[in-house]
């Protein structure tokens, strides 16, 4: 039987991971009176190190490379799209009559 899995909001993951860096307690201890696994908490650590104040964004908030990444995305397709419309009235008026 499968369980539904735990989400955590991005502010519930910035202050967990405050409280493990400045607490003399260690993050194991932490994650237990939290009633989260260890391993989790020291993700969420990493990630914090990793990308700062962007570690944790919420749903459908992406990070600026990831936006970045997205539109240029969208601008290569739209680009194919115009190239192979060229292509195409290229050769429709490359026949001869």
């Amino acid at each position: 039987m499968t369980s539904e899995r735990r989400q955590y909001t991005a502010e519930f993951k910035r202050e967990t991971v405050e409280l493990s860096e400045t607490s003399d307690r260690s993050a194991r201890q932490i994650a237990e009176e939290l009633g989260i696994r260890p391993k989790l908490l020291y993700g969420w650590r990493a990630a914090q190190r990793k990308h700062g104040s962007e570690a944790f964004p919420d749903h459908g908030n992406v990070s600026a490379a990831d936006r970045e990444l997205v539109e240029l995305r969208r601008e290569l397709e739209r680009t194919c799209q115009e190239r192979d419309i060229l292509k195409k009235a290229l050769a429709i008026f490359s026949r001869p009559l």
